[in-house]
């Protein structure tokens, strides 16, 4: 099942306003999101991977990356809030 169109587009839009560069991705990995959508509204945000190795032991990503990630979800968050409140 595809996650809530809400929650994707506040993703999209705070990495938007954030001027990140970003693309809908379909992982292949079964994550705890993919069952808290079926009981409450969700979605994700991924972060690159150097060489693209995810899910592996020798996964990294630079802090950089991960900062940019921990923004967009804080800038969706945010904005969610401001909806739903």
């Amino acid at each position: 099942p595809a996650f809530d169109a809400g929650c994707v587009a506040a993703v999209r839009a705070a990495a938007d306003r954030l001027g990140y560069s970003h693309m809908d991705i379909v992982s292949g990995a079964g994550h705890d999101a993919c069952w808290i959508n079926d009981v409450a509204p969700a979605a994700m945000v991924m972060c690159p991977c150097v060489d693209g190795l995810s899910h592996n032991e020798a996964e990294e990503i630079t802090p950089e990356w991960a900062e940019k990630g921990a923004n967009v979800l804080m800038h969706a968050v945010l904005e969610t809030a401001e909806v739903v409140g």
